[in-house]
């Protein structure tokens, strides 16, 4: 299951080399050579993570940064800064910024994409391929399989794509309006029933291993996956 992966990078040739090597770890890369053009991009429809060049013409990728960091709609979005800058002071920045990683040119595609994986995994843990476990319940994005125990379940592609997230962020409520942004995107407009029209089908495959009383309705906030009977 790979991220849609904003490139914010104004030179072209590291660019294409970037998106080429996404591209080939299964992400679904998006290419901005501007902050601008950035911003433009993140209204019409939000990355799962963001990748900036620090020296942007115009605004640069530390406002850029900064930017999205002031803003709801933007402020959960993991970043990963890239710079030819060495110097502790400037990492500092980077961090303090807003920046969840800091990388340092030149670098290889291999630590580029150790270091999404390990952002992904921390701040979007339903973007990687990693294994979940929760109670009786596995989920393995790589093999699309869910078991309770020893027994196989068998779910629709919305569905799995909604255990899935319900399983990275356990404990937690989640309403109707933000399982829709992070399930299906907040770049698609339909209507919050949907979302009730999903967790019945979850449920309905769920019961007969008893799973379903994981997953609760929270009466006026929404649902949530939890240990707790």
């Amino acid at each position: 299951m790979g991220a849609r992966i904003l490139v914010v990078e104004d030179e072209a040739a590291i660019q294409d080399l970037i998106a080429l090597n996404l591209n080939q770890a299964g992400h679904d890369p998006h290419l901005a050579p501007d902050a601008q053009s950035a911003l433009e991009h993140v209204r019409d429809s939000l990355p799962d993570l963001v990748l900036v060049d620090w020296m942007l013409p115009g605004m640069s990728g530390i406002d850029l940064v900064r930017r999205l960091r002031a803003q709801e709609r933007t402020r959960q979005i993991p970043i990963i800064m890239l710079t030819a800058r060495v110097e502790e002071g400037d990492k500092l920045l980077g961090l303090e910024s807003g920046a969840d990683d800091y990388i340092t040119k030149p670098f290889s595609i291999r630590e580029l994409n150790a270091r999404i994986k390990a952002v992904l995994r921390r701040r979007a843990p339903q973007m990687t391929e990693d294994q979940v476990k929760f109670k009786e319940l596995t989920l393995d994005p790589s093999t699309h399989r869910i078991s309770v125990g020893d027994t196989e379940v068998n779910l629709g592609p919305t569905e799995f794509k909604l255990l899935h997230f319900f399983m990275t962020h356990p404990e937690r409520v989640y309403s109707r309006t933000q399982i829709l942004d992070h399930v299906w995107g907040d770049h698609v407009f339909i209507e919050e029933r949907t979302v009730d029209v999903h967790i019945r089908r979850l449920r309905a495959a769920l019961e007969p291993s008893g799973a379903d009383r994981l997953l609760q309705t929270v009466r006026g906030a929404g649902y949530r996956l939890t240990a707790l009977p």
